[in-house]
C-alpha cells in the first residue's frame, strides 16, 4: 500500500472518528435538556384531564386493540398518592380507577367490577403506567433507567416531538418503554414493551393541564347488584 492512500485511509478514519464523537455528543445534549424539560414540566404539573388513545398489540397473533376515551390524572406528591381514572367508551363502555397500587375496573355490561393491585393487573394498567412516568423526577429516571435519544418525530395529530428509549436497570414487568415528549417536557405518548414484547401505546390529545379536578371523582359509582372479582 504507498504511503499516499494509506494516508488518505488516515485521514478518512480520523474524520469519521470525529463526526462519530460529535452526533454521540450532540444526542447526549438534547437528551440532558429533554430530562431536563421532563423535570420541570413533572415539577409543574398539578393535574391533567386529556382525551387517551391506548393501542394493544399482540405481537404473536399480529391484532391490535383500540380503545378511546378520556382520562383524569392527579400526580403523586406529599400529600396524596397518585391518582387515575379512564372512562372508555370505545370498544365498549368501562371505568377504571387508579389510587396508589389499588384499581378497580368496572364493566357495565357484565355488571361487573374487577379489584386488585396495579403491579398484578397482567397489562391492564397500561395508561396508568404511561402517565406514571410524567410523576417522575429526573433523579427517579436517571436512577431507574438507560435513557436513549433515538430522534425528533412527529406523532398522531402532527404534535412534533423528541422519541425516548428507556430501558430499565433492575427487574420490571415490562421489557422497555418509549417516550415522546413535546417542547415543554410533557409526555404525549408513551409505549410499553412487555417482556413477551406484546406492546401498549397511550397518547393524548387535547390536553387540559393544572385544572381543578377532586379526588371524590375517582371513585367509581356502580350498583350494588355489581359483583366483584378479586384478580
Amino acid at each position: 500500500m504507498n504511503k499516499c492512500l494509506r494516508f488518505s485511509i488516515l485521514v478518512t478514519s480520523i474524520g469519521f472518528l470525529f463526526s462519530t464523537i460529535s452526533v454521540t455528543q450532540s444526542h447526549a445534549q438534547v437528551l440532558r435538556e429533554i430530562l431536563k424539560r421532563l423535570d420541570t414540566h413533572n415539577k409543574s404539573l398539578q393535574s391533567l384531564h386529556a382525551d387517551v388513545e391506548m393501542v394493544k398489540m399482540n405481537t404473536q397473533l399480529n391484532i391490535a386493540d383500540t380503545s378511546i376515551g378520556s382520562t383524569s390524572y392527579l400526580p403523586k406528591n406529599t400529600k396524596h398518592v397518585m391518582y387515575v381514572r379512564l372512562d372508555w367508551t370505545k370498544p365498549v363502555d368501562e371505568q377504571m380507577s387508579v389510587i396508589g397500587d389499588d384499581y378497580e375496573l368496572y364493566r357495565p355490561r357484565l355488571n361487573q367490577v374487577i379489584v386488585g393491585k396495579v403491579q398484578k393487573a397482567q397489562g391492564r394498567q397500561g395508561v396508568g403506567n404511561a402517565l406514571g412516568f410524567m410523576n417522575m423526577s429526573r433523579a427517579q429516571l436517571e436512577a431507574n433507567y438507560e435513557t436513549s435519544f433515538l430522534g425528533v418525530e412527529q406523532i398522531k395529530g402532527g404534535v412534533q416531538t423528541w422519541h425516548v428509549l428507556l430501558t430499565p436497570k433492575g427487574t420490571t414487568s415490562y421489557k422497555s418503554a418509549d417516550l415522546w415528549v413535546d417542547a415543554d417536557g410533557m409526555p404525549r405518548q408513551a409505549k410499553i414493551t412487555e417482556q413477551n414484547n406484546d406492546t401498549s401505546t397511550v397518547l393524548l390529545t387535547n390536553i387540559q393541564k393544572n385544572v381543578t379536578l377532586k379526588s371524590e371523582i375517582f371513585k367509581l359509582n356502580y350498583p350494588k347488584t355489581a359483583k366483584k372479582i378479586k384478580a
